[in-house]
């Protein structure tokens, strides 16, 4: 599999499980890019819905991908403090400049104080029967909603509290590097 360059721009594309393009990010930038791991930020970057409504996103982020978890991670800088947005998704890949990964419904909202709302599970039983998800794959989102909301309580990976000063550093490091170019 190919990886993404540091400092270089991807879009991320998230489907739903019947193939069809959920939403896309126009643009995010690398911080990091390993077979394992994608880090990456944008702020104000151009979203665009699958029945075509576009909208921009209001603050920047730190957006955390893992090619073994089903889930990634946006970290959402606002003035009061940090809030986390997980989608239960598969595992990314990296494809010529595209990050793709299947949006599986679940998201979980965590906020400053690391309190945590499961959402969306209406939607996700109905996309499950609509979609016929098998059986393996509830399984796995289940056993990955356990390990994520222990990585909350134990301030793991994208929750620990050095994480966002080390990758917003990097993003402005490279977004300066970015307006010295243009």
């Amino acid at each position: 599999m190919a990886i993404p360059k540091e400092g270089e721009t991807v879009q991320i594309h998230s489907y739903k499980h019947n193939g069809k393009i959920h939403r896309v990010w126009q643009e995010t930038l690398v911080l990091k890019g390993t077979r394992n791991i994608i880090i990456g930020g944008n702020e104000r970057t151009l979203v665009t819905e699958s029945d075509g409504r576009t909208w921009l996103t209001r603050e920047p982020s730190i957006c955390y991908f893992h090619a073994e978890n089903w889930f990634n991670i946006i970290c959402m800088l606002r003035e009061d403090g940090v809030y986390y947005y997980v989608n239960m998704s598969s595992p990314f890949v990296y494809d010529d400049k595209y990050l793709k990964y299947i949006d599986y419904d679940l998201d979980v909202k965590v906020f400053p104080d690391m309190s945590y709302l499961i959402l969306d599970e209406d939607e996700y039983v109905d996309h499950k029967r609509q979609m016929n998800y098998p059986e393996v794959i509830d399984l796995i989102l289940q056993d990955n909603l356990k390990k994520l909301l222990g990585w909350i309580k134990q301030r793991k990976g994208p929750f620990a509290p050095d994480f966002i000063d080390v990758w917003t550093s990097r993003y402005e490091f490279y977004k300066q590097i970015q307006e010295e170019q243009s």
